[in-house]
């Protein structure tokens, strides 16, 4: 998120707040709905999902019903393939 934030602030800082609060928001129905988001087809294994906002892609595992683990925030654009996702 750190990164995120940064490297919106170069062009808006008012952006990067709004864009960092849209994520932490979209997060929040995991909470209650663990299996909320699709499951991500480049891994597919049903407990690795992920949350659309906007061109980023939050990927998450599901541990079990009461956590999950943001693994990685993705921009849209590039290659997921090319990550390194610790899982």
């Amino acid at each position: 998120m750190k990164e995120i934030a940064l490297y919106i602030s170069r062009d808006s800082k008012k952006y990067a707040k709004i864009q960092v609060q849209r994520i932490k928001e979209r997060t929040q129905i995991l909470k209650r709905y663990p299996y909320f988001g699709q499951i991500v087809t480049f891994f597919n294994l049903k407990d690795i999902r992920q949350l659309v906002v906007g061109s980023y892609i939050i990927i998450y595992k599901v541990i079990h019903e009461t956590q999950v683990d943001i693994l990685t925030i993705h921009h849209s654009s590039r290659d997921l393939g090319s990550r390194e996702i610790e899982m």
